[in-house]
């Protein structure tokens, strides 16, 4: 039984329950979350107030009470002593049946004979001493004593054994940020490594088993976690004030199947409250949408696809309250449906599903409920807790249904957020434009947004310089559950990243420098391959195509700005591999190092030998070695460059202008057209437009001139044009000739 259930049937909130469930010792996360089928009876009994519960949970809780009858034998090897079974009886009577009080009561003259328990305990030799201790402080508390009296000893020696510091670091940290959380000198950690037999300066990333190594050296135990990681353990410390939270939307993601109708559905919101008025009013924003109903408002994020869905409950970002699982009524339960219910499912939030094309002929609404009924989702008709609800994106049927489910569920659920303070939330999408820079949507999730706030998003930061809506109009209040657009960030940052306020601009610089520098650090350690076997199975793995690089340079100082400068460029279709990276020359081994890796031998400032001129030669092998930083740069850019995948461009031909319609029985509708500009190919694809607007792409089915074919038709001229598949041309339509050309990308 679900908390929100359990709370309506008793009367009370589901907040209030919740804090009973706490207070019996169960933690519930919200009201969807599930009561214990023990706690049930026990919660209807006192009308959801935790009275007696929790001493029965004391007393049931404990599993060690069967092990302390091993003193009974113990105490059988003195047969002249009887009131010892006795005293041990005693309270095992009073610890194991709770309705038993009448046998508690011979506890008290037990502490009389005190001298006999001494000799009880004296009589084991040596593993007497540990249970007396405790067996002598039962009798000295009162009847309710001994349960509670004789754990303490054992519950106090739990904790006391795991009493080992923990090293709480950054994936990639450098002996100097360990000395620093340690208090101690860089030399003494690297002194560490260097009696280890690791060979490291102050500066040098380390590798995980590297900071173990110094972790265990010192007695502690290592923590090592990824950046996004350290910041929630940052935001799990602050605590929310409960008499500043305040309702806010929820915050909804539509997944779901190709092609069963997601994205129509937001566009059928939008459309039937554009007619009628009533309910949607969705406001486009990018990357989410806002939908108005009533006084009320549901935020849609723009991400079906599960990917993007997971990615962000993997960093932490809980930023979907309620699941809407978009299933075909003609097409039923498909492997990607499966895929995002699971997902939906891991993230821990409720589930709505549309059952969207219920007014096609071969809809069939009662095969989807049975077969998600074998993944786990009950729908309520048949006494199950998910809503199912039978709507038409096409027809535009029972959406008002689905937003009022939608509320519905979001009520149970008790959403609220705390609208002052400084802004937290997630970039839900970001890009560049080419006249206002980095922009950025994003959700608020905690605080409010300004226009002057200074904010941190992974390795970029923002001084807001503009919010707006869709219209372009700065909004009135950014707050809790709000989708707004961004203005102002230094570089674009990451879809899915965290984004929180800090005090002012200078504070938020240094903050994403920190980060950065965090960040590029524990890629290095990542990308240092341990064998050339692992790089080998790494490169046929990646999915990406890789440009794999040898890079030797001088000296150390051009060597890491060469690095870091191939590993800041553009990694998202292509990706740079640094197979090796040294100081020094050219040499034999690196060429057998690049032959076997298919690199490239990139030197800086330095020459091959004669060995490894020969080798090269021979094996084919690209030595390209630069004196200058920047040339080796735009050399690896075109590299990458030649790698993406070409981009397709349409390049427009010609127009022809409908100024009549024939119908010839077997060829059907031919338009008599006038070429008004360039030509007109038999080949060319077509568009047709009408009023400014498209509507349909295709290909030409015949061009004519009077009774002939035609290759193609100059300006001026009259034709002829037959559309493949389409009859529907109209005196006055444009049709307009163009052809696909694949134009190389760059970086």
């Amino acid at each position: 039984m679900r908390v929100h259930e359990l709370a309506k049937e008793l009367g009370v909130t589901s907040k209030e329950l919740l804090v009973t469930l706490e207070q019996m010792g169960v933690a519930g996360k919200s009201a969807s979350s599930s009561v214990p089928e023990d706690l049930v009876p026990r919660l209807r009994a006192s009308g959801g107030k935790a009275t007696e519960a929790p001493k029965r949970r004391e007393v049931l809780e404990p599993p060690p009470a069967p092990r302390k009858p091993k003193a009974k034998p113990k105490k059988e090897a003195a047969p002249t002593k009887a009131p010892a079974p006795v005293a041990t009886e005693s309270p095992a009577a009073a610890e194991a049946p709770a309705p038993e009080p009448t046998e508690a009561v011979p506890a008290p003259p037990a502490p009389a004979p005190a001298s006999t328990v001494p000799p009880v305990a004296t009589a084991p030799s040596s593993a007497g001493p540990a249970p007396s201790t405790p067996a002598s402080a039962a009798p000295t508390a009162p009847a309710t004593a001994p349960p509670g009296s004789r754990r303490p000893p054992r519950v106090a020696r739990t904790p006391a054994e795991p009493e080992v510091p923990t090293l709480r670091v950054v994936r990639g940290a450098t002996p100097q940020d360990i000395a620093e959380k340690l208090g101690k000198g860089p030399a003494d950690i690297v002194k560490i490594l260097f009696l280890a037999g690791e060979m490291a300066t102050a500066t040098t990333s380390l590798s995980d088993e590297e900071i173990s190594l110094v972790a265990n050296e010192l007695g502690m135990e290592a923590e090592i976690v990824g950046l996004e990681d350290e910041l929630v353990a940052e935001e799990l410390d602050e605590e929310v004030d409960e008499s500043l939270l305040a309702p806010r939307p929820p915050v909804v993601t539509v997944m779901g199947h190709v092609d069963h109708g997601k994205t129509k559905l937001l566009d059928s919101i939008r459309e039937t409250d554009v007619v009628a008025g009533e309910f949607g009013g969705i406001t486009q924003h990018i990357g989410a949408y806002q939908a108005h109903v009533g006084e009320r408002d549901i935020t849609f994020i723009d991400t079906p696809g599960h990917e993007a869905f997971t990615a962000m409950r993997a960093r932490g970002a809980q930023v979907t309250d309620i699941a809407v699982l978009v299933v075909a009524a003609d097409d039923g339960v498909m492997p990607q449906t499966i895929e995002a219910l699971d997902h939906a499912k891991a993230a821990e939030v409720p589930i709505v599903v549309a059952v969207n094309k219920v007014d096609k002929e071969s809809a069939d609404p009662t095969r989807v409920r049975q077969q998600l009924v074998e993944r786990g989702l009950v729908p309520s008709e048949w006494g199950g807790d998910t809503e199912f609800v039978d709507v038409s994106a096409k027809a535009q049927t029972n959406l008002d249904t689905l937003l009022e489910t939608i509320l519905l569920v979001a009520d149970l659920e008790e959403l609220k957020g705390v609208p002052t303070g400084r802004a937290r939330g997630t970039v839900i999408e970001a890009h560049l434009d080419k006249g206002r820079g980095p922009v950025a949507t994003v959700l608020v999730q905690r605080g409010s947004l300004d226009i002057g706030d200074a904010l941190v998003s992974g390795t970029t930061y923002c001084k807001i310089r503009a919010t707006q809506d869709k219209n372009g109009v700065t909004p009135e209040v950014a707050g809790p559950s709000k989708p707004v657009q961004l203005l102002g960030w230094e570089a674009v940052p990451a879809s899915g990243d965290e984004f929180r306020e800090v005090a002012d601009e200078r504070e938020a610089r240094h903050v994403a420098s920190e980060r950065e520098a965090k960040a590029r650090a524990a890629e290095l350690v990542v990308s240092r391959p341990p064998t050339l076997s692992d790089l080998l199975r790494q490169a046929e793995r990646a999915e990406i195509p890789e440009l794999n690089l040898v890079v030797k340079a001088d000296v150390q100082g051009s060597l890491g700005a060469l690095t870091d400068a191939f590993l800041k460029l553009p990694q998202d279709e292509v990706r740079v591999n640094i197979v090796r990276s040294a100081a020094g020359g050219i040499t034999e081994n690196d060429v057998s190092l690049a032959m076997a890796s298919d690199a490239i031998v990139i030197g800086f400032n330095v020459r091959p030998d004669k060995q490894a001129v020969d080798l090269a030669d021979k094996e084919g092998v690209d030595i390209r070695t630069y004196r200058v930083i920047y040339d080796a740069i735009d050399d690896i850019k075109l590299a990458l460059s030649g790698m993406l995948p070409p981009e397709k461009q349409e390049h427009e031909l010609g127009q022809a202008e409908v100024r009549q319609i024939f119908r010839v029985p077997k060829l059907g509708v031919v338009a008599g057209c006038y070429v008004t500009q360039g030509t007109i190919p038999r080949d060319a694809r077509v568009r047709l437009v009408r009023d400014g607007i498209v509507v349909y792409h295709g290909k030409l089915g015949s061009l004519r001139r009077f009774k002939d074919d035609v290759r193609e038709v100059a300006s001026g001229y009259e034709c002829g044009i037959g559309i493949e598949g389409y009859q529907d041309v109209k005196e006055g339509d444009v049709i307009e000739a163009y052809e696909v050309r694949e134009v190389a990308r760059s970086i």
